[in-house]
């Protein structure tokens, strides 16, 4: 299993995990960094503190109540929803890609596509938040017209590595995708 340390599009480290099985056969694990515990500290305490503010002039102690109910709840939908720690991509030349997320809650959601529905994995860009991001997609067939794309989907959309991670990613499912036709 070989793992390097890429960076996202906003600089932030994101790790790359790559395990060939066989020559038909990897998996590619994108990680991003666990829910940093002072920042989650930092953020309930400045709601907090705000709250309590809004109870010192108001002398009503909903808002302390609502403060913490709100926070709670905030905190339980990112940890389940949100926050994703790793993406998977497991490419099997002759059967199709699995893509995986795992939340911070544990939660996990896995997809798949079959082989004979996909068109091509290619990297695409887009403009993001006013700069250019490279994204790793895969391109699915038009079953009326096969030269047609009917579908794209991202890869990899919440750790958001770099060009030079998406591009090891991308030439090794060339290799696989080509050995599999």
């Amino acid at each position: 299993m070989e793992e390097e340390t890429f960076s996202d599009i906003n600089g932030g480290a994101v790790t790359l995990q790559c395990q060939f099985h066989s020559s038909l056969c990897s998996e590619f694990v994108v990680s991003s960094p666990k829910v940093s515990f002072w920042r989650v500290m930092g953020s309930t305490s400045a709601v907090w503190l705000g709250a309590y503010v809004l109870f010192f002039f108001t002398q009503n102690t909903a808002v302390l109540s609502t403060a913490i109910i709100v926070t709670l709840l905030g905190m339980m939908v990112f940890i389940h929803f949100v926050k994703v720690d790793h993406e998977s991509l497991l490419v099997v030349g002759s059967l199709g890609i699995q893509v995986s997320y795992s939340y911070a809650s544990g939660r996990e959601t896995t997809s798949f596509i079959e082989m004979n529905k996909i068109k091509d994995i290619v990297i695409n860009e887009a403009i993001y938040m006013h700069q250019i991001i490279y994204y790793l997609c895969v391109l699915l067939k038009d079953p009326s017209d096969p030269d047609a794309v009917s579908g794209v989907v991202p890869l990899f959309q919440s750790s958001k590595p770099r060009l030079n991670c998406l591009v090891k990613v991308y030439k090794s499912c060339q290799e696989i995708l080509s050995k599999g036709s």
